[in-house]
């Protein structure tokens, strides 16, 4: 009985989490605005995947096998973002 509610236990908290977790969506990409800061956009979606750049630019990715959001950054504000395969969450 233990080991059953324990297995329900970690299967929902595992299905939540992948349902849940979406973090690529058009819903997100739409709140996104020039001129937020970075702490906005990793509030908004979570620790980037990646993030480089070079002469005061950071070029951050977020991405989810097919799809993915980038946000360039100057002085720690959005300059440019944009996102392929996006789909409503």
């Amino acid at each position: 009985m233990f080991r059953k509610t324990i297995f329900w236990i970690l299967s929902t908290s595992l299905l939540l989490a992948i349902l849940g977790c979406n973090k690529l969506t058009t819903e997100k990409y739409d709140q996104l605005i020039i001129g937020m800061n970075y702490d906005e956009v990793i509030s908004l979606l979570g620790k980037a995947d990646g993030c480089g750049g070079a002469i005061g630019i950071k070029n951050c990715t977020w991405n989810d096998e097919e799809k993915y959001i980038k946000v360039s950054f100057a002085g720690d504000k959005v300059v440019v973002f944009f996102g392929h395969g996006l789909q409503r969450g």
